[in-house]
């Protein structure tokens, strides 16, 4: 069994900092996030997933148009057609009380309950998963919601999907709070978190709990790789590897001046830090693009 898990796609969010720079290329900019996860489909199927689990903020905020849900739906219906199915649990970007309109889903896509935590199984000659979920039903989610989550079907590998700032995070609003230690009470297989936007293996053994990272990065704050978690159970023994999907890679780029004996030698050693930094980005496709703040230091 494969599948992937991914978090904070932020569909059509604005990649902010750049739109002040004249011949910043602004319209490829603007679609990032769309290409993205039109990455996270196209790898749902070469790698012939069983499943695809998305941990909330799927969308940024309220749709500025109608075109939003259409395009993401249009994907889903990718998926559908491979007959891989997308479990979705939402955030505090994209709760009930925040999105006010909807398209409606494929049969392949199901979105947990924001009422209460639910629990939903795959149980096949060859698939027994047990799906465990909660989308928070409004923005603001101040109390643990993992004590409310179902105990673990035993037989079965199970899964919980949770939006959560866990114990806190640099950067990010404290929502759904809660603790490794209150995790394993559940007794689940695997913790599909969602929030924090820099990928975190919060732990690596039984249960194995990630935060994958967003999808995007979205501003000169989000840099290096971003994508997804492609996860395989064999026999009982889980395998895992981050895949990069983002088609905007954000950089900060530090050059040390020191030894430099003239103004004149300065834009010789940006160059080769630029060049530098994006020949080390090898997992990156050919026509991504490299935003790149550089910082001087030293005398």
């Amino acid at each position: 069994m494969r599948f992937l898990h991914a978090a904070d796609l932020h569909i059509d969010s604005p990649l902010r900092g750049l739109g002040r720079f004249d011949g910043a290329p602004l319209d490829r900019l603007r679609g990032a996030t769309r290409r993205a996860l039109v990455r996270l489909v196209d790898l749902a199927l070469d790698e012939q997933v069983a499943f695809v689990l998305i941990a909330g903020d799927l969308y940024d905020r309220d749709w500025q148009d109608f075109h939003t849900g259409l395009f993401v739906r249009e994907q889903m219906v990718r998926l559908q057609r491979a007959g891989i199915r997308v479990f979705i649990v939402l955030g505090n970007h994209d709760a009930r009380g925040v999105i006010s309109r909807e398209v409606p889903w494929p049969d392949n896509v199901k979105v947990f309950s924001s009422r209460s935590a639910e629990t939903l199984r795959i149980d096949s000659d060859d698939l027994q998963v047990a799906l465990h979920g909660h989308s928070f039903p409004n923005r603001e989610v101040p109390e643990d919601l993992v004590p409310g989550y179902p105990a673990a079907v035993p037989g079965f590998f199970n899964i919980g999907l949770l939006h959560t700032s866990l114990v806190g995070a640099e950067g990010h609003d404290t929502y759904a709070p809660t603790t490794l230690a209150t995790l394993k009470t559940k007794g689940y297989d695997y913790w599909a978190l969602g929030h924090v936007h820099a990928r975190q293996v919060v732990n690596e053994d039984h249960p194995r709990v990630v935060f994958p990272g967003n999808l995007q990065g979205r501003h000169a704050r989000e840099t290096g790789p971003k994508g997804c978690e492609l996860v395989e159970v064999q026999g009982g023994q889980l395998s895992a590897r981050f895949v990069p999907l983002d088609v905007v890679r954000w950089h900060r780029v530090m050059v040390d001046l020191s030894g430099a004996s003239t103004v004149d030698e300065v834009p010789g050693r940006v160059v080769r830090a630029l060049q530098a930094a994006v020949a080390a980005d090898a997992d990156l496709a050919s026509d991504a693009l490299h935003a790149l703040r550089v910082s001087l230091q030293g005398e």
